[in-house]
C-alpha cells in the first residue's frame, strides 16, 4: 500500500468535513470539441473585436453548506445557462452542473472537480481542453447486486445512446463503509470513508490496466429513515442541507489528489417513499434509481489537470490569470480558491450575491475581501456583461460614477534618466 499510494493516508479510515459537492445526474450528449474549448489565448472575434481574448468567468457554490441557490439537485444550473450566455468561457464545479437524472450540455463550460479548481485558482494546475475521455468506474463493495445491475445499466445506456467513452468498472476489494451527518456545531454535511485505500486501490486499477484518465466513484451510502431524518424532511421540501454532499466532496478530493484526473461522485442508495409535498429544486434526485447519468456526461470531456508549471505552455490550455471574474454566495468566501482568487497578483473582479446564503459567516468584508455586492444572480449577470464590454459597472447605475480624482505627486518619487530610453530632453522625429 506504501509503495504504491506513497502520498495516501494511512489511517483505517478518512474524517471530513465539508468543503464543495460531487455527483447527481438526464442523459444528454455532450457537445463536440471544438464547441466546447475555452481558450484564454488570443482569438480572433468578428470585426471590430479582434484585439480581445476570451472573457472567463468562475462559479463556485461550495458542498455542503445549504447554498439557497445551487445547494440542492443542480438548481443552480438555470444561472450556469443563463451566465454560459455571456461570457466566452465558464468554469465550475460538480455541485453546480450535476442534477441527479438530469444534465444540461454547455459548448463553453468546464466541468472542473472542487479540489482540482482550488489548485487550478492557486496556479498550481492548469486545465486542458479535450476532445473526449475515456471514463472508468469504481463501485463499492458494499452495494447489493440489485443497485449494482442499475448502476450498470445507466453505464450501458448512456454508451448505447450517448456513445460516451465509458471503458470499463472495476468493484472495490473492500467495502468503503461510507458514512454521513452534519456537523451540530457548524450546521455543514459531513462524513468519513472508513476504507479509502480501497477506493485508491481500485482507481489505480483502472488506470494501470484499462488506461482512463477519468473516474466516476459509486459508494454506497446509508439509506435515510425517513421516521427518523428531520435533515431529509427539510431537504425534500427545499429547506435544509444535503447531507450526503461533505463526503461525496472527500470521495472525490481524495481521488484527484492522488492521481490527478477528473473526477466525481454518485451515491448509492434505495428511493425514498414517494411524497406530494416535495420542492421543485429537489425533485432532480427523485426522478430514477441513480444519480450516475450526468456525472458520466460531465466526465466524459471534463478538462485535463496539468500539474506543474513546466507543462503550463501547452496550446489553448487556461490559467488562473485567465481568469476575469469569479461568482460567490455572499458568506462562502474562505475556501481556497476563492481566497487565492482575491489574493492573487492579478486580482479578478469578485462578485458576491446576497440572495445566495449559507450556513458559513465567511463574508468578504470579515476576510478583507474586495468585492462588489449584488441581490442577486441576475444582476450579478449584468455586471459581468458590462465588465465583459469594458465598462465599468457603476456607469450603469443611477450617481454611482463620481469626480475623478487627482493623485498628489509623493515626494519620494525619483527617476533616473539614465536608465531610461531618453536622453533628458525629447526631440522631434519624423512620423511615419
Amino acid at each position: 500500500m506504501a509503495a504504491l499510494f506513497p502520498h495516501a493516508a494511512a489511517a483505517n479510515f478518512l474524517s471530513f468535513t465539508s468543503p464543495k459537492k460531487q455527483g447527481r445526474s438526464l442523459l444528454s450528449p455532450p457537445p463536440p470539441f471544438a464547441a466546447r474549448c475555452c481558450r484564454a489565448s488570443f482569438v480572433p472575434h468578428a470585426q471590430g473585436s479582434r484585439s480581445r481574448r476570451d472573457y472567463t468567468s468562475v462559479m463556485i457554490v461550495p458542498t455542503g453548506v445549504g447554498a439557497s441557490i445551487g445547494g440542492y439537485a443542480g438548481d443552480a444550473l438555470p444561472v450556469v445557462r443563463a451566465l454560459a450566455s455571456v461570457v466566452d468561457c465558464l468554469i465550475s464545479h460538480p455541485n453546480v452542473l450535476n442534477a441527479a437524472m438530469l444534465y444540461w450540455p454547455i459548448s463553453n463550460v468546464m466541468y472542473v472537480e472542487g479540489y482540482a479548481l482550488d489548485r487550478f485558482a492557486e496556479g498550481m494546475w492548469a486545465l486542458q481542453p479535450v476532445h473526449q475521455n475515456q471514463v472508468g468506474i469504481v463501485l463499492d463493495a458494499g452495494m447489493e447486486e440489485e443497485l449494482r445491475i442499475r448502476h450498470l445499466q445507466v453505464a450501458d445506456a448512456t454508451r448505447a445512446s450517448l456513445g460516451l467513452p465509458i471503458v470499463e468498472y472495476i468493484v472495490t476489494d473492500t467495502p468503503l463503509e461510507v458514512e454521513k451527518w452534519v456537523d451540530p456545531k457548524t450546521g455543514q454535511s459531513s462524513g468519513r470513508v472508513k476504507h479509502p485505500d480501497a477506493l485508491l486501490r481500485a482507481v489505480q486499477a483502472l488506470v494501470d490496466r484499462s488506461k482512463v484518465n477519468a473516474v466516476a466513484v459509486i459508494g454506497r451510502f446509508p439509506d435515510d429513515d425517513i421516521d427518523d431524518s428531520g435533515e431529509v424532511d427539510d431537504y425534500r421540501l427545499g429547506m435544509g442541507i444535503d447531507d450526503i454532499a461533505g463526503v461525496e466532496a472527500l470521495i472525490s478530493h481524495l481521488v484527484v489528489k492522488e492521481f490527478q484526473i477528473p473526477c466525481a461522485h454518485a451515491p448509492a442508495m434505495n428511493p425514498l417513499p414517494l411524497s406530494i409535498h416535495l420542492a421543485p429544486k429537489s425533485a432532480a434526485e427523485e426522478i430514477g434509481y441513480t444519480f450516475l447519468p450526468c456525472v458520466l456526461a460531465g466526465l466524459s470531456n471534463a478538462p485535463n489537470y496539468l500539474v506543474g508549471r513546466s507543462h503550463f505552455g501547452v496550446n489553448s490550455c487556461v490559467l488562473s490569470s485567465d481568469v476575469d471574474s469569479v461568482i460567490l454566495p455572499i458568506d462562502a468566501c474562505g475556501g481556497d480558491g476563492a481566497l487565492a482568487f482575491a489574493r492573487s497578483k492579478k486580482k479578478p473582479l469578485m462578485i458576491v450575491v446576497e440572495e445566495n446564503d449559507t450556513v458559513l459567516n465567511d463574508t468578504p468584508e470579515k476576510l478583507g475581501i474586495e468585492a462588489v455586492r449584488v441581490s442577486n444572480y441576475w444582476e450579478a449577470i449584468g455586471v459581468i456583461a458590462a465588465h465583459k464590454a469594458g465598462v465599468d459597472p457603476n456607469a450603469l447605475r443611477r450617481n454611482r460614477i463620481r469626480n475623478i480624482r487627482r493623485l498628489i505627486m509623493p515626494d519620494d518619487i525619483s527617476f533616473d534618466s539614465r536608465q531610461s530610453r531618453h536622453d533628458g530632453s525629447l526631440q522631434a522625429q519624423s512620423s511615419v
